[in-house]
């Protein structure tokens, strides 16, 4: 019914004279309007704010390159490609709405597109220290929901997420808060459960939005660069770095782990 295509793919898939694939987003898109335009094809943005065209059942998405480290191992590069998802007419109105791409790749929850994702000057941002372990900026630890939010001067988070334990029952059983989105702050933060109550246990620092990080300038900086910066305060100090599985570099020691993402569609 479908067929996912990105960069480990060995051919070259093109639609038209519009080659889609490993390409940079924005050269991309200009040649799919620009095909739409001539055919007279509605092309559309996706909920990830790439081109999407019903007429052809083609849906675009960007990712970030893998690259090898001198050590060996995958880590993310500083390049963002294209991908596509190809489906039959029956998925066409809706392809990441729809089954089976909904059961592989489910989007309800992502914020959907806004037409241009916000960034926010380095000068506007806050700086936030961290303590590895223990907090990040007024964030400690072991908050509860109500004095995560406190702490962010009172802030409503933007999207609330969880699950219920048992789905068959739903709504007859008690919800599971997981994570709160602030996106006034940049951050969300993550709850556990261990002691039967949420407590926070995460944060994730929006490299769009969030505040910066003097200790190890890492926030909204480029992949390979915050990284360098995380092996180095790491070397002197004995402290052990992973990878995760998306090419992250994770410290066992202090809890990080430096991460990337596609930019926004005014940045590609």
């Amino acid at each position: 019914m479908f067929e996912p295509v990105d960069r480990p793919f060995d051919g070259v898939v093109r639609l038209g004279d519009a080659e889609l694939i490993d390409r940079v987003p924005s050269e991309a898109r200009a040649d799919l309007l620009a095909l739409a335009d001539r055919q007279g094809a509605r092309a559309r943005v996706n909920w990830s704010g790439d081109l999407e065209v019903a007429a052809w059942g083609v849906s675009m998405g960007a990712t970030q390159e893998q690259v090898l480290s001198p050590e060996g191992y995958l880590q993310g590069g500083d390049r963002v490609r294209t991908e596509a998802l190809f489906v039959a007419s029956e998925l066409a109105d809706d392809p990441y709405g729809t089954e089976p791409v909904i059961a592989w790749r489910d989007v309800r929850d992502e914020s959907a597109n806004p037409g241009a994702w916000p960034v926010r000057a380095l000068e506007d941002r806050p700086s936030w220290g961290w303590i590895p372990l223990q907090s990040v900026g007024q964030l400690r630890f072991g908050m509860t929901p109500q004095q995560v939010a406190a702490a962010l001067d009172g802030e409503v988070p933007a999207a609330r997420r969880g699950h219920f334990p048992w789905p068959v029952y739903q709504e007859s059983e008690q919800w599971y808060l997981t994570e709160d989105q602030f996106d006034g702050a940049g951050v969300t933060a993550h709850y556990w459960y261990e002691e039967g109550i949420p407590a926070l246990g995460a944060v994730t620092v929006h490299g769009r939005t969030g505040p910066s990080s003097p200790s190890t300038a890492s926030t909204s900086s480029a992949g390979p660069s915050a990284r360098s910066t995380l092996l180095w305060n790491a070397a002197p100090r004995t402290t052990s770095l992973a990878c995760s599985s998306g090419a992250a570099a994770i410290s066992a020691r202090t809890g990080s782990a430096c991460t990337s993402g596609p930019p926004g569609p005014e940045t590609r």
